[in-house]
């Protein structure tokens, strides 16, 4: 049996983890001086709700991620090969983190305790809710073609990956300053113009600004050009908006693909804090499928 793993940068929601029997390392994050779990358990005693952890970043918290450590993978690949399943591990860019490091060592350290299992690993480049897309697909392949090999289903997943497609923007620059993602100077001048960055992930899974525009309508109306040039399937093609505490204009894009093709997005969902931490809050993206590698 094939397990397929990923890690809670996905930003999955619950309902759908537990439909698909998928599992997800929880990665952590700080704000101020406490620590906590990002997980689609709601249930879990280390869980912060999404709004509060966006409102304390309003009130001025500091917000932190850290790396999934050797010992986690080591603990959560190892409860999946114990229970005799292989696994396909669909994870967070390479880009973007250093955990896929700690992976391969925490495979290293296993693979002889369980020399009859095997593990996979599809490096998504991929971010959010746009990792999210490519394990939904990943999984829905899979429930459709429960007999595929652990090589084809990570082959399937390798080409997936590339063509899903980031475009978002932010709120405010000072989170992308703060994470390096442009200077401080430019954050500042933006601020005052009320710039407001168009940015996708590329091939590498890293995030490149695209165009700067003035004022968070011109940037939706840059993203659903993107999305009305690059989609592949407009009518039927899975189509994720996550946001980070900004269901408004999350509603708003929605609204906007409707009016141009009659259709809702598959999933409308929040933004996680370990990419929020990065982004902000008021951070929104659009995430769909193209024919094309982005």
């Amino acid at each position: 049996m094939i397990r397929v793993m990923t890690d809670s940068t996905a930003d999955l929601w619950q309902e759908y983890v537990e439909k698909r029997n998928l599992y997800v390392i929880a990665m952590h994050y700080r704000l101020g001086d406490n620590n906590y779990m990002a997980t689609p358990d709601t249930a879990s005693p280390c869980y912060m709700d999404d709004r509060e952890f966006y409102r304390q970043m309003r009130a001025g918290v500091i917000a932190g991620t850290t790396q999934i450590n050797q010992a986690q993978y080591e603990e959560a690949f190892g409860a999946v090969l114990a229970a005799g399943d292989d696994i396909l591990y669909v994870a967070f860019s390479s880009g973007l983190t250093g955990s896929q490091n700690n992976a391969r060592l925490a495979w290293d350290e296993l693979k002889e305790k369980y020399p009859g299992r095997r593990m996979v690993m599809v490096d998504t480049k991929a971010a959010s809710m746009g990792e999210g897309l490519a394990v939904w697909m990943v999984a829905e392949h899979f429930a459709a073609h429960p007999d595929i090999s652990l090589d084809e289903l990570a082959d399937y997943a390798a080409v997936i990956s590339m063509k899903v497609h980031h475009w978002f923007t932010v709120d405010d620059l000072k989170y992308l300053k703060r994470s390096g993602r442009v200077s401080g100077a430019a954050a500042a001048i933006g601020t005052v113009l009320n710039i407001k960055p168009v940015l996708h992930v590329d091939t590498e899974g890293h995030l490149i600004a695209v165009e700067k525009v003035q004022g968070r309508k011109k940037a939706l109306r840059r993203i659903l050009e993107q999305f009305e040039a690059h989609c592949a399937d407009k009518q039927n093609g899975a189509i994720f908006i996550g946001h980070c505490d900004a269901e408004e204009d999350a509603l708003a894009l929605d609204e906007m693909i409707f009016q141009k093709t009659g259709r809702r997005a598959t999933k409308i969902g929040g933004i996680g804090p370990v990419i929020g931490s990065h982004s902000g809050p008021g951070t929104l993206a659009l995430f769909y499928v193209s024919e094309d590698e982005r």
